[in-house]
């Protein structure tokens, strides 16, 4: 056979092996996320919960690139997709992404599509390193300040985000707004959420969605009006009280800045968290919603042993209750990661992820 023959058929069976590979790499990709996805929707969960999603799959995790550069297309800035293993490594099951849509929308409210694909990206690498990614709109400044400008990007955010994953990625996870609150009253966020929900299950009829009641310290979930028939919904809420002690010290503020140094961990703070905890759970249980304790965390400015106790009571008393949790952040202020030294910070890693027994 003359050698340019040779070459030739040599070349088509490289090229046919090459398919194969990219076959059965995309073929492995499906069935994780698949698996990912049937774990997230299994009917067992905790007490009272058996018709509603199982957060029990989405178990521990963490908040992830709110404030990062990867969305105008830098790396490491200071995220790097390669933490995604060390998160995984640590004991974490799911990723909360802060995605800040809006400021990525043109005059007439339409997302950029590079940006879109820097976002698939994302939750690729969140999936091909067993997490499960929950995409979270996070637009709370504009949300809680002008509801009607909000209501028209929040539906247009939904629109074009719930048709672009339409069948893809079973297990990613929507959030429709990161604490809605402010100048939102709790009428507004109903119908708002009822009408992104619309929207959502137009294309994603089985998806599962995370819902959050109102952000205040009153933490007014019973005013939370939900489509009795969904029952692929989550609620969440976030926890930072008292915001005295967890912010201590955040020069952002002007009032927070100037306190400190404060304790907590007394018999009767921890009894006032309980507190609320009863509450949600109650609700939770008489409702057979599951709950997500989506952000919760202190400052690094308090007292470390105090941190780590309020740390270790929230995640504790979250996992009794059989609610997934979220903690802020990985990295920025109230890190659990140091970014420079590429290392967790122990004593919080400590706190929130219990040891094996």
């Amino acid at each position: 056979m003359p050698v340019g023959a040779v070459v030739a058929r040599a070349a088509v069976r490289v090229g046919a092996a090459m398919r194969a590979v990219r076959l059965l790499q995309g073929a492995i990709h499906l069935l994780l996320a698949a698996a990912l996805s049937a774990a997230l929707i299994s009917p067992a969960g905790a007490a009272g919960q058996a018709a509603s999603p199982d957060v029990a799959a989405l178990g521990r995790g963490i908040n992830i690139l709110g404030y990062d550069g990867v969305w105008e297309g830098y790396q490491n800035a200071p995220f790097r997709l390669e933490n995604l293993a060390a998160i995984r490594k640590a004991g974490f099951a799911h990723v909360r992404i802060n995605f800040f849509g809006f400021r990525h929308m043109d005059s007439g409210n339409m997302l950029d599509e590079a940006v879109l694909r820097r976002l698939d990206a994302v939750i690729e690498q969140v999936l091909a390193h067993r997490l499960i990614p929950i995409l979270d709109e996070h637009d709370t400044d504009l949300c809680q300040r002008d509801v009607a400008e909000c209501t028209a990007k929040l539906k247009a955010f939904w629109r074009q985000i719930a048709s672009r994953y339409a069948g893809k990625y079973p297990a990613l996870v929507f959030e429709i707004l990161n604490e809605p609150g402010g100048n939102m009253t709790s009428a507004e966020w109903n119908a708002l959420l009822g009408e992104c929900l619309a929207i959502v299950r137009g294309t994603n009829p089985k998806r599962n969605v995370v819902t959050a009641i109102l952000n205040t310290e009153e933490l007014p979930i019973d005013a939370l009006a939900l489509p009795a028939a969904d029952r692929n919904l989550i609620v969440t809420f976030h926890y930072y009280l008292p915001l005295q002690f967890t912010h201590q010290g955040a020069p952002w503020s002007a009032t927070f800045s100037k306190i400190g140094p404060l304790n907590w961990g007394s018999a009767e703070d921890e009894a006032k968290a309980a507190a609320d905890f009863d509450k949600i759970r109650a609700w939770a249980e008489k409702e057979k919603r599951p709950i997500y304790l989506g952000e919760f965390g202190v400052y690094e400015r308090a007292p470390a042993e105090s941190r780590a106790r309020y740390l270790s009571f929230m995640t504790r008393s979250a996992e009794r209750n059989g609610w997934a949790w979220a903690y802020w952040q990985f990295d920025h202020d109230f890190a659990a990661f140091d970014g420079a030294r590429q290392r967790w910070k122990e004593d919080i890693l400590r706190a929130i992820i219990a040891p094996a027994r």
